[in-house]
């Protein structure tokens, strides 16, 4: 969590020489915090939230905590797009408040008091339980991108009997039927967001519900993809890059070793279909692309 202070507790002249060195930079106004790093883009994004958030926590009083992507990107959850917006509930109505200079606050209220007390005092800022967390992503975010939360909240420890119980109680509410449907997808076994929206892309084409994690012997030894169809022999994985490694020599013996597995898993008689985050931009020709080779795959099983 980046270590923010008021300027109002340094001294003007050191301040400004921290400014001018880098060493500080304005997050919102009369507060600063170190930089972030500027690669990879994500760690970055998540550096310039979570500063955020510690600075809105810095200066807003009276009882609040921060929710939703917010709180998911505190928990360590998977999330598929960092916001520049910090998320923030309280119990005061937020068409009261007035919108913290300097800062992109998403305000949410409740009027329920008892929502307090689910409000984990164990992370580095207040924030909203592990499971409401997903609920509430569930709720309120593309259902690929709550799924992506909803899997890797799971992951976390997030008990479905509470996830359950949160979804009963909320019947009747706005994005409620959305979050059950995403919920009743979620599964910890999922490894990453991509793998998430890979799976829901999958949803969205009408397929079978594939399995996660599929175990499959080769003469490499056991292997694992991330989904598949054992019937069909079809496996899809979800390539991040970031495996590849930072130098060539690294980058070149693990695309020889991925070419070594995918080898090994082909000899087997299985089809693999490889998706990277460019495909996941476009989910229709995505979905498009995973229906031709379902089919195929299921044709030549005999299915």
């Amino acid at each position: 969590m980046p270590h923010v202070v008021r300027a109002a507790d340094i001294p003007s002249d050191e301040l400004a020489r921290r400014v001018r060195d880098g060493s500080l930079a304005r997050v919102l106004r009369g507060v600063y915090g170190p930089p972030g790093p500027r690669e990879p883009r994500w760690a970055a994004e998540k550096h310039a939230l979570l500063a955020r958030a510690a600075a809105v926590h810095l200066v807003l009083s009276g009882e609040h905590w921060f929710s939703h992507t917010t709180a998911a990107v505190l928990w360590g959850c998977e999330v598929a797009r960092v916001p520049d917006g910090v998320d923030v509930t309280n119990l005061v109505n937020p068409h009261l408040r007035r919108r913290q200079d300097g800062a992109v606050i998403a305000w949410h209220w409740t009027s329920r008091a008892d929502r307090a007390a689910e409000v984990s005092r164990t992370l580095a800022l207040p924030a909203s339980s592990l499971e409401r967390t997903a609920f509430d992503c569930a709720a309120t975010l593309a259902p690929a991108h709550g799924l992506a939360v909803a899997d890797s909240a799971l992951r976390a420890g997030a008990r479905p009997e509470v996830l359950r119980q949160i979804v009963e109680q909320a019947a009747g509410r706005r994005g409620v039927r959305r979050a059950r449907e995403v919920l009743d997808r979620a599964d910890g076994r999922a490894e990453s967001a991509g793998e998430s929206l890979t799976r829901w892309a999958v949803h969205d084409a009408g397929l079978p519900a594939p399995d996660l994690q599929v175990a499959i012997e080769t003469r490499l030894g056991w292997r694992w993809t991330d989904l598949g169809w054992p019937a069909e022999r079809l496996a899809v994985e979800f390539d991040g890059r970031l495996k590849y490694g930072v130098d060539r020599a690294s980058a070149a013996r693990a695309v020889f070793e991925e070419k070594r597995r995918q080898d090994a898993l082909e000899d087997e008689g299985w089809t693999v279909v490889r998706v990277v985050w460019a495909d996941l931009a476009d989910p229709v020709a995505l979905g498009d692309r995973l229906r031709r080779a379902y089919r195929r795959a299921a044709r030549r099983s005999g299915r």
